[in-house]
């Protein structure tokens, strides 16, 4: 099996897209004409984004609200994490932890999405 894509349930479509390609340098790959489903161009798996609305059309139930606990995190790999912080922070996005060095020989930081998605900006593991 492989990994195809991951889906974010959020209230406004392409206000997040718009942010996503702001904020990462993400390309957008495809945005239905409702507004209510749209992918990203991320590599061999996609980031796809589902209005809440839609979901709640086709009878499923999704949380409106994202968990003051995540219990998961988007991670973006990049060479320079201070530059993409900067960048992410200037598209909106709020600040949780600042540019760190992990024991492991990893560069890290962290920021919260306008819709409430805990993103990790970080170098490559190395050894």
């Amino acid at each position: 099996m492989q990994l195809r894509y991951v889906i974010l349930y959020v209230p406004d479509v392409p206000a997040t897209m718009a942010f996503y390609a702001e904020a990462f340098g993400l390309e957008r790959g495809f945005l239905h004409e409702s507004g209510t489903f749209g992918e990203m161009v991320t590599g061999a798996t996609k980031l796809c984004f589902t209005a809440v609305s839609l979901m709640e059309q086709i009878g499923k139930q999704v949380a409106t609200t994202p968990p003051a606990l995540p219990s998961f995190e988007l991670a973006f790999e990049t060479e320079d994490v201070a530059a993409a912080l900067a960048r992410a922070l200037a598209a909106g996005a709020s600040l949780v932890q600042g540019v760190e060095r992990m024991d492991w020989g990893q560069t890290t930081a962290y920021v919260r999405s306008p819709e409430g998605t805990l993103v990790e900006i970080c170098t490559p593991v190395t050894a």
